[in-house]
Protein backbone atom coordinates (compact mmCIF):
# COMPACT_ATOMS: atom_id res chain seq x y z
CA UNK A 1 0.00 0.00 0.00
CA UNK A 2 2.83 2.18 0.67
CA UNK A 3 4.25 1.64 -2.53
CA UNK A 4 0.83 2.94 -4.22
CA UNK A 5 1.27 5.84 -2.30
CA UNK A 6 4.81 6.94 -3.66
CA UNK A 7 3.41 5.90 -6.93
CA UNK A 8 1.07 8.50 -6.89
CA UNK A 9 2.69 11.44 -5.50
CA UNK A 10 6.35 10.40 -7.97
CA UNK A 11 6.74 13.49 -10.13
CA UNK A 12 9.63 12.45 -12.47
CA UNK A 13 7.67 11.89 -15.39
CA UNK A 14 4.83 14.28 -14.76
CA UNK A 15 3.26 15.66 -17.97
CA UNK A 16 0.97 18.76 -18.41
CA UNK A 17 -2.26 18.46 -17.29
CA UNK A 18 -4.91 19.13 -20.14
CA UNK A 19 -6.13 22.35 -19.06
CA UNK A 20 -2.75 23.43 -19.33
CA UNK A 21 -2.22 22.07 -22.78
CA UNK A 22 -5.71 24.00 -23.27
CA UNK A 23 -4.10 27.36 -22.51
CA UNK A 24 -0.88 26.38 -24.57
CA UNK A 25 -3.27 25.63 -27.51
CA UNK A 26 -4.31 29.58 -27.29
CA UNK A 27 -2.53 31.09 -30.53
CA UNK A 28 -0.23 33.44 -28.24
CA UNK A 29 0.97 31.13 -26.42
CA UNK A 30 1.38 28.33 -28.60
CA UNK A 31 3.47 30.96 -31.36
CA UNK A 32 5.64 31.60 -28.25
CA UNK A 33 6.38 27.45 -27.47
CA UNK A 34 6.60 26.68 -30.98
CA UNK A 35 9.23 29.48 -31.99
CA UNK A 36 11.29 28.96 -29.19
CA UNK A 37 14.69 30.52 -29.19
CA UNK A 38 17.61 27.82 -29.46
CA UNK A 39 18.46 26.50 -25.32
CA UNK A 40 21.09 24.16 -25.59
CA UNK A 41 20.04 22.96 -22.08
CA UNK A 42 16.64 21.38 -23.79
CA UNK A 43 16.38 18.18 -25.82
CA UNK A 44 16.83 19.05 -29.31
CA UNK A 45 17.60 22.76 -28.18
CA UNK A 46 14.41 23.32 -28.04
CA UNK A 47 13.39 23.17 -31.62
CA UNK A 48 10.80 20.47 -32.02
CA UNK A 49 8.30 20.59 -29.76
CA UNK A 50 5.03 18.64 -29.50
CA UNK A 51 2.25 21.26 -28.34
CA UNK A 52 -0.18 18.53 -27.55
CA UNK A 53 1.81 16.35 -25.52
CA UNK A 54 4.20 18.97 -23.87
CA UNK A 55 7.13 17.04 -25.59
CA UNK A 56 10.26 18.04 -27.21
CA UNK A 57 12.03 15.94 -29.65
CA UNK A 58 15.69 15.60 -30.54
CA UNK A 59 15.06 16.02 -34.41
CA UNK A 60 12.05 16.90 -36.55
CA UNK A 61 11.75 12.71 -37.89
CA UNK A 62 11.18 11.92 -34.82
CA UNK A 63 8.49 14.70 -34.36
CA UNK A 64 7.14 13.80 -37.29
CA UNK A 65 6.86 9.54 -36.21
CA UNK A 66 5.96 10.49 -33.18
CA UNK A 67 2.52 12.50 -34.70
CA UNK A 68 2.01 9.18 -36.05
CA UNK A 69 1.71 7.56 -32.53
CA UNK A 70 -1.07 5.62 -30.37
CA UNK A 71 -0.08 8.13 -28.07
CA UNK A 72 -0.09 11.54 -29.49
CA UNK A 73 -3.55 10.26 -31.17
CA UNK A 74 -4.97 9.21 -27.92
CA UNK A 75 -4.19 12.73 -26.87
CA UNK A 76 -5.69 14.96 -29.52
CA UNK A 77 -8.80 12.53 -28.65
CA UNK A 78 -8.69 13.97 -24.96
CA UNK A 79 -7.58 17.29 -25.96
CA UNK A 80 -11.33 17.68 -28.02
CA UNK A 81 -13.31 17.97 -25.30
CA UNK A 82 -13.35 21.20 -23.48
CA UNK A 83 -11.91 22.01 -19.82
CA UNK A 84 -13.52 21.52 -16.76
CA UNK A 85 -14.55 24.84 -14.96
CA UNK A 86 -15.95 25.84 -11.79
CA UNK A 87 -19.26 27.18 -13.28
CA UNK A 88 -19.41 23.47 -14.48
CA UNK A 89 -18.72 21.76 -11.37
CA UNK A 90 -21.60 24.51 -9.42
CA UNK A 91 -24.00 23.28 -12.21
CA UNK A 92 -23.03 19.37 -11.77
CA UNK A 93 -23.59 19.84 -7.51
CA UNK A 94 -27.09 21.16 -8.74
CA UNK A 95 -26.72 24.91 -8.65
CA UNK A 96 -27.60 25.42 -11.79
CA UNK A 97 -29.29 23.49 -15.05
CA UNK A 98 -26.64 21.04 -17.38
CA UNK A 99 -24.90 22.11 -19.87
CA UNK A 100 -22.93 19.35 -21.93
CA UNK A 101 -19.22 20.01 -22.39
CA UNK A 102 -18.34 21.61 -25.82
CA UNK A 103 -16.39 19.87 -28.43
CA UNK A 104 -12.96 21.72 -29.85
CA UNK A 105 -11.56 20.88 -32.87
CA UNK A 106 -7.53 19.42 -32.68
CA UNK A 107 -5.71 18.71 -35.45
CA UNK A 108 -1.85 18.16 -35.12
CA UNK A 109 0.31 21.14 -35.73
CA UNK A 110 2.01 22.17 -38.87
CA UNK A 111 5.66 21.33 -39.23
CA UNK A 112 8.10 23.77 -40.92
CA UNK A 113 10.32 21.50 -43.27
CA UNK A 114 13.02 24.52 -43.44
CA UNK A 115 13.98 23.71 -40.04
CA UNK A 116 17.32 21.74 -39.76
Amino acid sequence: RSSDLAKLWKTKRRVKDLDQIHQDMIPENARKLLKQEVDFDMVGNAQHYCLHCARYFVDLKSMKDHFQTKVHKRRLKKLREEPYTQAEAERAAGMGSYIPPKKVVVTTQPVEEDMS
